[in-house]
């Protein structure tokens, strides 16, 4: 057995959320960053995963990235994003994944099956992991509302953020 860790320092996970409604011209799809996070890849003497585990500090998200909108995001924007994440959908709770199941897909890629932790509320998620030259990476939908969080919305829902976001690991 082997264990790799992987985190903030040498890898990156990223949340992309998606713009929709009548006024979605005017939001953006941003790329927020989690900037403090660690996570442990078990694997067996044959290379073959058998294990993850990954826990995310709430209030470690950065927005990076804004595309689209009516205007480009300023840093006050930004600031006030993550201000909203923290204080109205995250609310400093924790996040946490462990798998329960893993099973290969093809060489150096793997099904795994475990329970996310996010909002308080702990549902079962299914992605697919792989790893090359011994890097992570990893790519998953997640519906906010299976989660009990509410979408962001504003101008009395004629803009909103998309319930399913995408939360993508790679390795550095």
């Amino acid at each position: 057995m082997a264990t790799q860790k992987f985190g903030s320092d040498n890898s990156t996970l990223a949340v992309r959320t998606y713009r929709e409604g009548a006024a979605a011209k005017l939001g953006h799809d941003l790329v927020l960053e989690v900037t403090s996070w660690q996570g442990v890849l078990e694997t067996a003497d044959d290379g073959s995963t058998t294990s993850a585990e990954v826990t995310a500090d709430p209030n470690s998200l950065e927005v990076r990235e804004g595309t689209g909108g009516a205007k480009s995001l300023s840093d006050k924007d930004k600031a006030d994003i993550k201000s909203s994440i923290e204080k109205k959908v995250l609310q400093g709770r924790p996040i946490s994944f462990r798998s329960t199941d893993v099973k290969s897909a093809s060489e150096g890629t793997y099904s795994i099956r475990g329970d996310l932790e996010l909002n308080g509320n702990t549902k079962p998620v299914t992605f697919l992991l792989e790893v090359a030259d011994g890097r992570p990476s990893a790519k998953a939908q997640i519906t906010q509302s299976d989660w009990g969080i509410k979408p962001y919305s504003a101008m009395m829902g004629a803009l909103k953020v998309r319930d399913s976001v995408d939360v993508e690991l790679s390795g550095r």
